[in-house]
């Protein structure tokens, strides 16, 4: 799929944000930093209650079952070990 024009910001929009950026001072720049991260946490959307047993379900299935893969493996290999070498 071809990307859009629209998508690129231009030329001009560029050098503005770098003349922004390159005028303020260090104090402004973490300001504006931490006002960046309020408006970000402000976004995250947390799970209901439901959601979140759900989750945490499939979670604890998955890793029950990687458990039971990994120690058939190790139950495999180990008496591959004693077939092929002995006691």
């Amino acid at each position: 799929m071809a990307r859009k024009v629209i998508d690129e910001p231009s030329e001009e929009i560029v050098e503005n944000a770098r003349k922004e950026r390159a005028g303020r001072n260090p104090f402004a720049r973490i300001v504006l930093f931490i006002k960046q991260v309020f408006g970000e946490l402000k976004k995250v959307v947390t799970p209901t209650r439901r959601e979140l047993l759900s989750y945490t379900l499939v979670v604890l299935i998955f890793v029950v079952i990687m458990m039971a893969i990994v120690v058939g493996l190790d139950t495999l290999f180990g008496w591959l070990a004693v077939v092929t070498f002995g006691e």
